[in-house]
């Protein structure tokens, strides 16, 4: 069972309002981030400590389970709130999510027996667009966080991770888009626009 967990518990500081509900294409980004990855999940849930704002998505919202604890409190939250025991975790700002990419990394998830199987990109590693074992990765993620570590990813050394190459990657997202994340009001021009000459 797969579940798509959104997390929407970013500050959006730089956009000056929330990037989740900016509208995007005519409607809130997050509906556009879910609508790309609802045909391969089992399960949707959203991370945010604002429910009351998401309040018009028809799916589970999740608080923060460690308040506080940035963005590894987020996915530990992400994985000890999910049903299933693969979780695809992506941000809320990324217009271009691959279900294709995701689809990849669980038959590879199953086939080598990983914990996460995570993207390699020119920015370095992308655990908001990557696929998580939740029996394995929450005890790892409990206690990086009662170690006091804060990086999302502290707690790789004590799990299988499977690392996706360019190759890889380029097979399954040839756009190069999937792992865009949306900050500025420019950004989200841009990607409107690339997003209607894709079409």
């Amino acid at each position: 069972m797969l579940t798509v967990s959104v997390q929407a518990g970013g500050q959006s500081t730089r956009m000056g309002e929330d990037k989740a509900l900016k509208p995007f294409l005519g409607r809130p980004l997050i509906e556009r981030v879910i609508e790309r990855l609802k045909p391969i999940a089992d399960e949707i849930i959203v991370t945010t400590n604002r429910p009351e704002d998401y309040s018009f998505l028809e799916y589970r919202l999740v608080p923060d389970l460690k308040p506080g604890r940035g963005a590894l409190g987020g996915l530990y939250t992400a994985l000890a709130s999910a049903t299933g025991d693969m979780v695809a975790v992506v941000a809320c700002d990324m217009p271009f999510a691959s279900p294709k990419l995701f689809e990849a990394a669980a038959r590879l998830m199953v086939e080598e027996e990983a914990d996460v199987v995570i993207a390699e990109s020119a920015e370095g590693m992308e655990p908001l667009h990557a696929l998580y074992r939740r029996e394995a990765c929450v005890p790892a993620i409990e206690a990086a966080i009662a170690a006091d570590q804060w990086k999302v990813i502290a707690w790789f050394p004590q799990v299988k991770v499977r690392v996706l190459g360019p190759e890889e990657i380029q097979d399954t997202d040839p756009s190069g888009l999937c792992f865009w994340n949306l900050n500025t009001p420019e950004e989200f021009v841009e990607a409107e626009r690339r997003a209607k000459s894709s079409k």
